[in-house]
């Protein structure tokens, strides 16, 4: 898609041709930028609002350094579409997030600009830190490296850690904070509240501006000067401000706030910054979604709204002729209420994705009851579990992959103590067009490594209400449930909630030859593929496993002593996976039998549709088809009983 407005963009494909333009047409690539980002992800998709509130911060970046021998480093990666189109992939640029197209995030293996993977949160300071140091070490003195950090992104304690790292060393590091008071939901804590203070501060900003020559002059008095300056700075920051500036206490110098719209201006202050020692800190005010009216007003449904029409800003949905399955998000939202409301121990808690993991529904309906902690999956777990040493019961919601992050709490401070916490794991398996760092593929084989943790994966809507309703009864210890991105396969599904019992899995149909295990959504593929295989004549088993852990052991018993051909279905990682399990158990009981494990491989997989990516890891409905085909014996009867 090469269909630009406008006159200068079209000559740009890296950084060296944008230098080739004077900085009074900086405004004007900027509104090419910005345009031809509405233009190419209206009809694609994609994130939207966080790239078109950094496209100034983006051109005057390019245009101020000199990348890709300066690092720059984004964080969080949805930022950077605008990066991508500067760096050589403007033409294929259509493609991201596509199967085979080019990534959603900065990604090292595309581009030599991307210097850092980040499709998580609050790395880039120690990232850049770290290239900072090392440039530090070969001698590099003219390289700059350069963070930028969404301040949804600085509540993250890694973020934290980074800063406390980077203030004792000597390095040539410039943290940009890219403060727009947004995450993907808006954002919530102290440090929140401590940048709206900076950027409305009237007094502050003014007294700042009128100061800054004075300051300047001062400093052409020599070094001891200097160092008067420098206080006097620290000064009236903390004074203005009635409290000490917390980046300067960390031994940052900090400049700003400034306009991130000013294209011009952004550009010379980060000339003037090149040329400052050791680590700084530039505060960076922008608008999310800015130049697109409709996602400046509505920030979160505007960060990824799928396909939409620019002109009109209508987003275009299809419209279904017959009631729809919900998504399993959902689900978990209103079920979560209805088991609060009878429940008054329940509490929830996600770190920043209220939305996303559909949490705000119980926000709305039980304010005091529900909890955005914030980027911060450590604390998010931690918190969790010193809500319920008091006797709460915590649904603590995080998406799988971001789970990784904080596996250390879910062993150190729920697990060994035992406690009731109940996590529930969104986006499960492969998670589509996110790619490698979004999947949530490792959930099922590190969770059921844990002492205490019960480990379960619903088939459909009914089974995760009640998966829920089970796990926040007395004496349960933690508990993780897990569930795909995407819609179930029950219409009716708001049903009377019951107990299950844990470890105990069910039988979905009887057969010969084969026994297929399945664990979760993925069970529906099997329950297709074996109406498929039926009407040939070829009559698998089916067994839904409901738990990881603990096995129905007796129920596996029974599958080893009448099969000899075994086929485990798991959206998620074979190496360790339920698959592995049921291994183990066949190993520790002496059975004997071949058992073909499908899920995903072990390989990072790429971005794609969830269908796509199934296909493509070999255990969707057709894959589960030529599986058992490769085994089963075929026969004149159409139909096996129950």
């Amino acid at each position: 898609m090469e269909d630009i407005n406008g006159p200068l963009l079209p000559n740009i494909n890296y950084p060296t041709d944008l230098k080739q333009y004077k900085e009074q047409d900086l405004e004007q690539i900027c509104k090419e930028l910005r345009q031809y980002i509405i233009d190419v992800v209206s009809v694609n998709g994609g994130h939207f609002g966080a790239s078109l509130g950094v496209v100034e911060l983006t051109v005057a970046l390019h245009y101020a350094l000199n990348t890709p021998y300066d690092k720059l480093v984004w964080d969080v990666g949805h930022q950077a579409y605008g990066h991508k189109i500067l760096t050589g992939r403007r033409s294929v640029f259509h493609t991201n997030r596509i199967l085979n197209g080019i990534s959603g995030f900065p990604k090292i293996s595309e581009s030599e600009y991307d210097t850092f993977g980040v499709g998580h949160s609050s790395t880039s300071i120690s990232a850049a830190l770290g290239m900072a140091v090392a440039s530090h070490y070969k001698g590099e003195t003219d390289r700059q490296h350069v963070a930028v950090i969404g301040d949804g992104a600085m509540t993250a304690g890694l973020a934290f850690e980074g800063l406390n790292h980077a203030g004792i060393e000597n390095s040539n590091l410039l943290v940009i904070l890219n403060d727009n008071c947004m995450s993907i939901d808006p954002n919530v804590g102290a440090l929140k509240e401590y940048l709206t203070n900076i950027t409305t501060s009237k007094s502050y900003n003014r007294f700042r501006d009128d100061i800054s020559n004075v300051l300047i002059k001062l400093s052409e008095l020599g070094p001891n000067a200097h160092k008067f300056v420098k206080k006097i700075e620290k000064s009236i920051k903390g004074t203005l401000l009635k409290q000490s500036n917390l980046f300067e206490a960390l031994n940052f110098r900090y400049f700003g706030p400034v306009d991130g719209h000013d294209v011009v201006r952004l550009t010379q202050v980060i000339k003037d910054l090149k040329e400052i020692p050791g680590p700084k800190l530039l505060h960076c005010v922008t608008v999310k979604g800015k130049g697109f009216a409709l996602a400046e007003k509505d920030q979160t449904k505007w960060h990824a709204p799928g396909l939409f029409d620019k002109i009109t800003g209508e987003i275009k949905k299809s419209v279904p002729d017959k009631p729809q399955p919900p998504k399993y998000q959902d689900v978990f939202g209103h079920t979560l209420v209805e088991l609060a409301e009878a429940n008054k121990k329940i509490v929830g808690v996600t770190p920043a994705m209220p939305s996303g993991s559909s949490m705000n529904i119980m926000m709305k309906a039980m304010p005091a009851r529900a909890f955005d902690v914030g980027i911060a999956e450590q604390h998010a777990v931690t918190f969790s579990a010193g809500l319920a040493t008091q006797g709460l019961i915590p649904f603590c919601n995080i998406y799988s992959s971001f789970m990784q992050r904080a596996y250390d709490q879910v062993i150190h401070d729920v697990a060994i103590q035992n406690l009731n916490v109940i996590f529930c794991l969104d986006r499960a398996g492969l998670a589509g067009a996110d790619g490698a760092t979004h999947h949530g593929a490792y959930d099922l084989a590190y969770m059921r490594s844990i002492p205490h943790m019960t480990v379960a994966a619903p088939m459909n809507e009914e089974e995760l209400r009640n998966l829920m309703y089970t796990a926040q009864q007395d004496n349960m210890g933690p508990f993780s449930i897990r569930y795909p991105r995407g819609n179930g396969v029950i219409v009716d599904w708001k049903r009377p909630l019951k107990a299950l019992e844990v470890g105990k899995g069910r039988k979905i149909c009887d057969g010969e030859d084969v026994a297929i295990l399945t664990i979760g959504h993925v069970g529906n593929f099997a329950v297709d593929a074996c109406k498929e295989l039926n009407s040939e004549g070829i009559h698998p088993a089916h067994y839904d496993l409901r738990f990881a852990k603990p096995l129905d052991q007796a129920m596996l018993h029974d599958v080893f002593k009448r099969y000899k051909h075994i086929i485990t279905i798991e959206d998620g990682c074979v190496q360790g996976g339920v698959g592995s399990a049921i291994l183990e158990f066949m190993a520790d009981n002496a059975y004997n039998a071949q058992v073909i494990r499908l899920g995903i491989p072990d390989d990072f997989i790429e971005h794609g549709e969830q269908a796509e990516l199934w296909a493509l890891c070999g255990y969707d409905t057709a894959a589960i088809i030529n599986t058992v085909k490769k085994i089963a014996v075929s026969r004149t009867t159409k139909t096996m009983a129950s």
